[in-house]
């Protein structure tokens, strides 16, 4: 399989995954309090960076999404980490001599616990517009000598549900879907203002949106699917995707279940179009979902490791922004046996061989996962 000069493999992963979770970060009560598993070191990144880096650029990865992590940077309000700054300059500089382009990630997972309880996160638009804005200040001007460019919020839409419809993240709220709207509200918002902000100074700038494939469930493999699920479908992904897709293309966020807010800068906000994939979902009528396809067994993760979902995504992606460069800005690789692992990564390859050469604009494709997941499926 061949690909068009300047396509680039990347990869990337959270800041908790690669270094643990934050000590002033909102997971790390939950880790405290024995609700998620303790993993103060991550893959040990924080020790390990050089030869980590060097690892990923003898690989051919070129790209690297670099979470800013926030709660490491930040852990008092106002009260900047000035080792933790000046250890990401390391880091940065790291990856420059190692011959890396860094995209600089404001928020992947996790936030500082003082800004997400305390000032209430995105939701709050004085928080939003005041303690983020001067976070991403901050940022831009630390950091941006060293970077290639930005991604500012990394899929909004999956962290929001985690956090507000499934509970299996901080704040642990369960089907609040007034809760939920409001937080993807705020963070898409957030997303905009701060890529406008960051833009300025020539970086290009990359959005990184959940695409999730979503199809009625269905009770027995073969029956047509209750009409409540269809409906269901639809309702999800105006939420989960289509919201967003309208804020880019018309200048207008409008949440369901929340009036619409007038943004007509997005429309300007990114350079590059990066989406993300993991896996499909089968929705029944009452909004739970469920792994896809459902005749198959999922994965250690839960998840049905369907490479054919990327390839919908970037169709999807391709007929709705049309000729605006694309990048698959994070993929997820199945937790499963590395015959099917590897199977997996030589197939979604392939699809984006066939997407680039079939005229779609896609610049890259990023691997989400630690160093050590990547050894063995990247070319």
């Amino acid at each position: 399989m061949t690909f068009p000069d300047g396509f680039r493999f990347g990869s990337g992963a959270s800041g908790s995954a690669l270094e643990g979770t934050a000590p002033a970060a909102d997971l790390a009560r939950w880790e405290h309090e024995g609700r998620v598993a303790a993993d103060p070191d991550g893959s040990g990144f924080a020790s390990s960076y050089r030869d980590d880096l060097a690892a990923r650029a003898e690989l051919g990865l070129a790209d690297l999404r670099l979470t800013l992590e926030w709660a490491r940077l930040e852990p008092v309000e106002g009260r900047r980490d000035v080792e933790a700054v000046e250890h990401l300059r390391l880091v940065l500089e790291a990856a420059r001599e190692a011959g890396l382009r860094v995209w600089g990630c404001l928020h992947d997972g996790t936030l500082p616990g003082w800004f997400a309880h305390d000032e209430h996160g995105y939701a709050d638009a004085r928080s939003r517009g005041y303690f983020w804005a001067r976070h991403v200040e901050r940022v831009a001007e630390t950091f941006g000598d060293l970077v290639h460019g930005w991604v500012p919020v990394y899929e909004p839409s999956r962290w929001a549900l985690r956090g507000w419809i499934q509970g299996s993240r901080p704040p642990g709220r369960v089907d609040d879907a007034e809760g939920f709207a409001a937080e993807l509200e705020g963070a898409h918002l957030a997303s905009v203002e701060a890529a406008l902000r960051l833009g300025e100074d020539g970086h290009p700038v990359a959005s990184a949106q959940w695409m999730l494939p979503l199809f009625p469930a269905r009770a027995e493999p073969g029956s047509p699917a209750a009409a409540e699920a269809e409906a269901m479908v639809s309702v999800l992904d105006a939420t989960m995707w289509g919201c967003w897709r309208r804020m880019l293309l018309e200048g207008t966020l409008q949440v369901p279940g929340r009036p619409p807010v007038a943004v007509p800068d997005a429309r300007r906000a990114f350079d590059v179009i990066g989406i993300t994939y993991r896996h499909a979902a089968a929705v029944q009528g009452d909004g739970v979902l469920l792994p896809y396809p459902q005749t198959l067994a999922p994965a250690a993760d839960g998840q049905v490791p369907w490479v054919d979902g990327l390839e919908r995504a970037l169709a999807h992606a391709a007929d709705v922004f049309g000729d605006r460069p694309l990048l698959v800005a994070g993929l997820g690789l199945p937790r499963a046996d590395p015959d099917v692992v590897a199977a997996y990564a030589r197939d979604a390859r392939s699809i984006a061989a066939d997407a680039a050469g079939g005229g779609v604009d896609l610049r890259g494709l990023w691997w989400n996962a630690p160093i050590d997941a990547l050894a063995d499926v990247v070319p």
